[in-house]
């Protein structure tokens, strides 16, 4: 249930979390998604921290998309000590439609860096810290190296990792990849249909969890 002493997110993210259809999503992929729901549930029940790193191949569209809206949602939910990451088998650079698809649905970017891996600062509520968005390898020291849950959110990289050091649990929640759709005319609708059922997908799993 949703607490009244969440943060304030900002009015057009709460649109779009408000939105959301989460009984749209199918029983087979319910199953999909509850283990990370139990593992943050659990995480709660023994008052502990809950780190959860979102794993792609690139680390530039899927698990940015995972990682920004998972911390979002659990600000929205009023779910305590959650700490959200994202990393790749490789770096490369956070791909610049998963920021545009961002801005529409509400938050709040500033490039803090122009290199060829743009650092980016997130926000989705004036009164939270910012995410910081950049491309990394899973390990890279910005990343919790142990005591977290790996989420491996395209097949590539959890059919690449067999092994994912310092991971408390391990959950394939792959998500089909828009770079398909990359210079096509439905790039920008691909995008945030992606960024909405991550949403959406985020949100069924942290409705759940009771504090």
């Amino acid at each position: 249930m949703k607490s009244n002493t969440q943060p304030m997110l900002f009015e057009d993210i709460e649109k779009t979390i408000k939105q959301l259809r989460p009984d749209t999503i199918s029983e087979s992929r319910k199953e999909v998604l509850q283990p990370l729901a139990d593992y943050i549930q659990s995480k709660v029940n023994n008052n502990q921290d809950i780190r959860i790193n979102f794993i792609c191949t690139h680390n530039s569209r899927r698990s940015h998309l995972s990682q920004i809206w998972a911390q979002t949602i659990a600000s929205y939910f009023a779910i305590k000590n959650v700490f959200c990451y994202s990393g790749g088998t490789e770096a490369t650079a956070v791909y610049p439609m998963v920021i545009k698809t961002l801005n529409q649905s509400g938050f709040k970017i500033n490039a803090l860096s122009n290199d060829k891996n743009p650092i980016y600062s997130i926000k989705y509520s004036n009164n939270e810290h910012p995410i910081i968005g950049f491309s990394k390898t899973l390990d890279d020291n910005f990343n919790p190296q142990s005591q977290f849950a790996a989420i491996m959110t395209c097949s590539q990289a959890d059919g690449g990792c067999p092994f994912i050091a310092g991971a408390e649990q391990r959950i394939p929640i792959t998500f089909e990849d828009p770079k398909a759709f990359d210079n096509t005319p439905q790039q920008e609708e691909k995008y945030n249909e992606r960024s909405l059922q991550i949403a959406t997908e985020m949100f069924f799993v942290f409705s759940q969890i009771k504090s």
